[in-house]
């Protein structure tokens, strides 16, 4: 959500900004800019709608300068136009600043600037940040950017630059920053991938700091004042492994990348029959489990829940990482807090954990983003080792997390002295092979989606484990094709959204064969007697469903508690492809960002 990149340094200015704003991109944006200091002052130019069209504004011009800052946005304050897209600047134009989080304070020091005299011009909450830096202006470009942090409430990450000063200031509250390291050149951005072209040499800052960074140098500190060492991190994965590699859509590539998603993630953690997680937990005191998570982690979480109970015989509870802190949690002694977020800077779940932390819990994380701010600050963690995922819509972060809280509760079973069950683990071992097999019906559900392209609404039903992926397909295919779709217990469909059934309402069931499959055939039963039309997937050799269902996707059978992982693929694929028959660019679907971090 929002993009920053910042660079000093030879290179030509304002094609390292577009470049690093394009790797950005996929993190959702309504409009785009960028100051440039140059000798004449700070030159900014905006626009609204994709990249391409700030690139259009720039496009013949004379840009000298050796510092720049842009910025792509998502509104939050104020619609999007030119006046709210950032970088904004004092009003003598003499400091510039692109900001990524919420001001929580806003109105009030609005109230304050406007009668000190400043004219406030945007709608956004993130332009008082340069008219306070403009009041605290005292000849020292950081000590003036510090005052003004220190009335400020809320999130933020900041890249400031002042006209005049061969510096550019970076501040984080709350939402991702990190400095790129290279050769008489540095880099400021939100997110790795926007300087990867450059420096895979990064230093992650966290809460509270301040970096002033300049061209052969760059130091860190707290709001304090006082100095904080750094470690320097070197990045693994490339820039070719977050290119499409050949496929349409990113989402398309992840998707079929899943097979090696889980391959990496469980290579090293099964090691002749026996589970191996670098995990600080004492299975004597633990009691209780809640697990807390947004959007397709929740989902995933929700199997989990199933996996834990049922094979470490752990109580679970699992809640909305923007509902934790505002019920006043019961956090007792024995209790385990898991945060999942495929970014690992997702706000909600990041405020969840620092509230249980705050509560006394032990924090365990699920992510995917080495070096993200959860994995920083939680107690231990598991890696979903997913490769870099670029659809705004999650696909293999899912389907590996899922994965993830099965080997957990394989682990804490093991940790408890009971026997493993070994059919869980050949079937992990073999499960890469499921999925080949189950992409291979991409074809025949591209088929399938040309004949409901145009429905306007689906329900999705599934029972037990499937329910959630029921509640996870549903998801997809409304935030990448915009049909209207709700997952439902298929049990519970009865009780109320069996009153929408007709033939104008398709509805997709779960039903592959588990403990809840008669249960589902006579959900389907339902349907079919109030001329619904049924979309079915079901295991390769099933019989019974082919005369209920007018529509079968055939997935293989795989044991009970891995059929959400097989499962996913068709719910994922059917989305996917109903999206692109729409003519919908479901790498950047409307109104979404890949790493939500507002609140």
């Amino acid at each position: 959500m929002c993009g920053i990149i910042g660079y000093i340094g030879p290179r030509d200015i304002s094609s390292v900004l577009l470049t690093g704003l394009k790797r950005l991109e996929y993190r959702g944006y309504d409009s785009a800019g960028m100051t440039i200091n140059n000798p004449d002052g700070l030159a900014t130019f905006k626009a609204v709608g994709k990249i391409m069209e700030l690139e259009k504004k720039i496009s013949g011009r004379d840009l000298a300068g050796n510092l720049g800052i842009a910025h792509t946005r998502w509104a939050t304050h104020g619609e999007p136009n030119e006046i709210n897209a950032h970088p904004h600047l004092d009003a003598k134009g003499e400091v510039a600043i692109v900001h990524n989080g919420i001001i929580e304070n806003y109105y009030a020091l609005k109230d304050f600037l406007i009668k000190e005299g400043f004219k406030i011009v945007s709608d956004t909450d993130s332009e008082i940040v340069a008219h306070l830096i403009q009041k605290f202006h005292n000849g020292d470009f950081s000590e003036s950017v510090a005052k003004a942090l220190e009335l400020i409430e809320g999130t933020f990450g900041l890249a400031i630059v002042q006209k005049g000063e061969n510096k550019i200031i970076a501040a984080r509250r709350g939402s991702p920053l990190v400095l790129g390291l290279g050769e008489g050149e540095m880099f400021i951005a939100s997110d790795v991938s926007a300087v990867l072209d450059y420096t895979k040499r990064i230093i992650y800052l966290n809460d509270d700091e301040l970096a002033i960074v300049e061209k052969d140098s760059y130091s860190v500190k707290n709001l304090k004042g006082e100095e904080v060492n750094k470690k320097v991190h070197e990045i693994k994965w490339t820039l070719d492994q977050i290119e499409k590699k050949g496929f349409k859509h990113f989402m398309l590539k992840e998707i079929f990348e899943q097979p090696e998603a889980i391959i990496n993630t469980l290579r090293g953690r099964i090691k002749e029959g026996k589970i191996k997680l670098s995990l600080d937990l004492n299975m004597n005191s633990l009691k209780r489990i809640i697990i807390v998570a947004c959007g397709t982690s929740w989902h995933s979480a929700l199997i989990g829940k199933h996996l834990l109970e049922k094979i470490a015989g752990v109580p679970v509870e699992v809640d909305y990482a923007s509902e934790f802190r505002y019920r006043d949690p019961l956090i007792r002694e024995g209790d385990l807090v898991i945060v999942i977020s495929q970014s690992g800077e997702t706000a909600d779940t990041l405020a969840a954990l620092r509230e249980a932390k705050a509560r006394g819990a032990k924090i365990l994380g699920i992510v995917n983003v080495v070096g993200s701010t959860i994995s920083r600050e939680v107690d231990s963690g598991i890696y979903l080792h997913a490769g870099p995922e670029i659809g705004v819509a999650s696909t293999k972060a899912f389907t590996v997390q899922v994965v993830d809280l099965l080997l957990l509760a394989l682990f804490l079973r093991q940790e408890k002295g009971l026997d493993l069950q070994k059919d869980i683990i050949r079937n992990l071992e073999t499960l890469p092979e499921k999925i080949r097999e189950a992409l291979g019906q991409s074809d025949s559900i591209r088929e399938l989606a040309e004949k409901f392209v145009n429905c306007k609404n689906i329900l999705y039903l599934g029972r037990g484990l499937n329910f959630p992926v029921a509640l996870e397909g549903a998801l997809k295919l409304k935030e990448i094709s915009y049909i209207h779709a709700e997952g439902y217990p298929a049990a519970e469909m009865k009780h109320g959204p069996i009153a929408l059934i007709d033939k104008d309402m398709p509805a997709l069931f779960i039903a592959t064969r588990d403990n809840t499959y008669e249960k589902i055939l006579s959900n389907m039963e339902e349907i079919k007697a109030r001329g619904g039309e049924i979309i079915a997937v079901v295991n390769e050799d099933d019989k019974k469903v082919i005369g209920l269902a007018g529509s079968i996707i055939k997935v293989p059978s795989v044991s009970c508690e891995l059929t959400p992982v097989v499962n996913a693929i068709p719910m994922q694929l059917f989305a996917y492809h109903v999206a692109d028959l729409r003519g919908i660019d479901m790498d950047k679907p409307r109104n979404l960002a890949k790493s939500v971090t507002v609140e």
